[in-house]
């Protein structure tokens, strides 16, 4: 389901986190019971990511919401009583190269379709070599056009990952299949 991104930051922040190897799933979690007050529901707007090691709320620096104390403290609660500790994400951390580059270049690629010939082909030589990198990738697609947008793709599908933190996207970025 879509997740409402208020501000330019924590749209940023969703797309490198749906884009990162660790973040298994995204959602969105709007308000919360709390123990201390259980007949009314705690606006939370949290973003929940879950990843291997645990579920977490993305806490975006930049598009916090502005809270009286009363609602911020009872967020806080209703977060700690999910089990959600947060991960918390400044405006540096967001402009951090060459992640942002890369994340943008590659999901310039979302929702764009890709053949299931294709499709199945892509993953199959992922499956078959493991990790390889972006150029021998390319090299052993056959396709009728260029395969990058498709491969782009398939990495916003959450298909397979590209490391896009080690260095600028180019023919020696590891790709692998999603497991």
């Amino acid at each position: 389901m879509p997740i409402p991104a208020r501000h330019p930051s924590l749209r940023e922040a969703l797309v490198q986190a749906s884009l990162d190897p660790q973040v298994r799933s995204i959602a969105h979690i709007p308000s919360a019971h709390v123990a201390s007050a259980p007949l009314e529901r705690v606006e939370i707007d949290a973003v929940v990511l879950a990843r291997d090691d645990g579920r977490f709320h993305l806490d975006v620096v930049p598009a916090r919401r502005v809270r009286d104390l009363d609602d911020e403290g009872l967020a806080l609660i209703a977060l700690r009583e999910l089990g959600l500790a947060p991960i918390v994400v400044t405006a540096e951390d967001l402009k951090r190269e060459p992640r942002r580059g890369n994340c943008g270049i590659v999901w310039s690629y979302h929702s764009r379709f890709v053949p299931v010939g294709l499709r199945i082909q892509i993953l199959q030589i992922l499956r078959d070599e493991g990790p390889i990198e972006l150029v021998r990738l390319l090299e052993n697609i056959r396709s009728g056009g260029d395969p990058t947008p498709s491969v782009l793709s398939l990495a916003c599908d959450d298909l397979l990952e590209i490391d896009l933190m080690s260095g600028p996207l180019g023919p020696s970025t590891l790709v692998r299949s999603r497991t």
